[in-house]
């Protein structure tokens, strides 16, 4: 990536809480790093004087990507979570110093959470560890809210009678018996699934535990359930968190999907009169426009005016090169269009090989349309699932018919 458009990559990050991700030439990532405010973290690293080494990292950044998160502390436990998964080059001295602090998970029958500043020898410890985090206040803060969403044992030894956060309902009182070691290890999980930073999968496995509680009357644990899912669709998403899992999980039971859509890649084709004729792919992940993951395409085989050879280009493209680079592919792809635009993009999946849900969106009354399905699927003005697709449809469009005008007036004045 030149330097412009590392520039350009910079001038568009948020001025929000999140995790920031430098890659190489080849796409590997070299450098995850956690900010309060990303495109003034990001910027200093190309203001201001550096160390050598670091100097040396900054020369190798070929591109820029970013996860935004509700708050700077949420932001320190996905830049662990992330650094552990994919040990990256220039992150060595976060993952050897021992000075940093780290959560202790201990393996008994009633494991006690804490923070702890060095790893015990494996050999007489079978204790988890999460971490190191770089800032020991705001771990201390994430633990609170932890304690808050779930509740946990923090004492080393287990007292006759529960104490004040047993009282207080921020610990379940295993010293009261209120609580089986089962079900106490169930919120451990819950737990590990939180400091990894899995809240949609976290969410997906409590709201099952929330129905089946409700559906055996066991009404104030389902209440309780509901609560924990409120706190953490916040944490996950911050205040769209809630709409966005609704949307997607009603997409996802409108369309019978195996697995919640949670990257969705929208598709739409912009010409006037065949001339410019571009293609535009957004991306969608987790019911937010993912802008580091769109798409252009300038139309290279087709002459005249067809939209459905252009689409069928444009989707044989993209998904060819994600499976050249071994690349994720979306859960659902979307085409702006009737039934015939999505027999296209079903035609070009089935060459490639490879098994995408398809869904297509009308224009005219907004109908959906799937392959499993002969007619349309009509949907009233306030589905959640409907208004998902719209915005995603919407955004396409802009950004498709912003490209054609970008060449169009590129064209006419020579810039």
């Amino acid at each position: 990536m030149s330097s412009d458009k590392i520039k350009n990559k910079i001038a568009d990050l948020p001025d929000a809480p999140g995790v920031y991700i430098f890659k190489d030439t080849q796409g590997a990532i070299i450098y995850i790093g956690k900010a309060k405010s990303l495109k003034k973290r990001v910027q200093s690293y190309f203001s201001r004087d550096l160390s050598a080494r670091t100097q040396i990292m900054v020369s190798k950044i070929a591109d820029i990507e970013y996860k935004l998160t509700p708050s700077e502390g949420q932001a320190q436990l996905l830049e662990a979570s992330l650094i552990k998964d994919n040990l990256p080059q220039y992150n060595i001295s976060l993952k050897d110093d021992k000075s940093f602090p780290l959560i202790r998970i201990t393996n008994e029958d009633f494991p006690i959470v804490s923070i702890c500043r060095r790893k015990r020898p494996k050999e007489k410890d079978t204790a988890l560890y999460f971490g190191p985090y770089t800032n020991a206040q705001l771990l201390r803060q994430a633990l609170k809210l932890m304690r808050k969403i779930f509740g946990f044992r923090s004492c080393k030894i287990l007292p006759k009678k529960a104490c004040l956060y047993g009282r207080i309902k921020l610990c379940p009182a295993p010293c009261s018996e209120k609580i089986s070691s089962a079900k106490y290890k169930e919120i451990i999980k819950n737990i590990e699934l939180f400091l990894d930073s899995r809240y949609e999968e976290l969410i997906s496995h409590l709201s099952l535990k929330m129905k089946a509680a409700a559906q055996n009357k066991m009404f104030e644990a389902a209440a309780s359930i509901r609560d924990q899912i409120n706190a953490l669709g916040s944490i996950a998403k911050g205040p769209a968190a809630s709409s966005s899992i609704n949307e997607l999980e009603d997409l996802q039971s409108l369309l019978k999907l195996d697995k919640l859509p949670l990257r969705i890649e929208a598709f739409d084709i912009s010409n006037i009169s065949g001339k410019e004729a571009t293609g535009s792919m957004v991306s969608f992940y987790k019911g937010r426009a993912d802008k580091n993951n769109y798409r252009r395409f300038r139309i290279k085989t087709v002459e005249g005016i067809d939209d459905y050879k252009m689409l069928g280009e444009v989707i044989r493209r993209r998904y060819k090169r994600l499976i050249t680079e071994n690349s994720s592919l979306p859960d659902l792809i979307l085409v702006d269009g009737g039934r015939s635009h999505l027999s296209v993009a079903d035609k070009e999946i089935k060459k490639l090989a490879i098994k995408i849900p398809l869904l297509s969106i009308a224009k005219d009354r907004e109908n959906l349309y799937i392959k499993e399905r002969r007619n349309p699927i009509k949907l009233t003005s306030d589905t959640p699932g409907l208004n998902l697709i719209r915005r995603v449809r919407d955004e396409a469009h802009r950004f498709a018919l912003a490209y054609h005008h970008l060449l169009r007036r590129k064209k006419i004045i020579g810039k």
